[in-house]
């Protein structure tokens, strides 16, 4: 595996062990709908939580928030919506990011979580 997609699978690894801390149940990982993908489907109190996990492994370029652009957001809402409308889901909808910063295997990475993100 590619040093980038290791570093990504790690964060992602550090996003879900953060987001079980908060007491979010973790539904999916990984959920693909054609060539787009969902990083983690949580449930938080009632609201499926839809998370794109970004991992850098410093902010010395661009903060990785900004990495999530109108075109990522449109591929996102798409799969958002099969998923929604493929589980019949019944529950207020929500679309976080995460953003992990530092080197694989760093026991404490900086974690960002903002939340109730607009698509658009």
């Amino acid at each position: 595996m590619a040093a980038h997609n290791e570093l990504g699978k790690w964060g992602e690894d550090c996003a879900v062990d953060y987001l079980q801390r908060m007491d979010y149940a973790i539904v999916a990982r990984d959920w693909k709908s054609g060539h787009r993908d969902i990083d983690i489907i949580a449930m938080d109190e009632g609201t499926m939580v839809f998370v794109e996990v970004k991992t850098r492994r410093n902010r010395a370029f661009i903060d990785p928030e900004e990495s999530v652009d109108y075109r990522k957001r449109r591929n996102l809402q798409g799969a958002i919506n099969h998923y929604v409308k493929f589980f019949h889901v019944d529950s207020n909808i929500r679309f976080d990011i995460i953003t992990v910063v530092g080197t694989l295997g760093d026991t404490h990475p900086e974690i960002e979580h903002l939340k109730d993100i607009p698509l658009f």
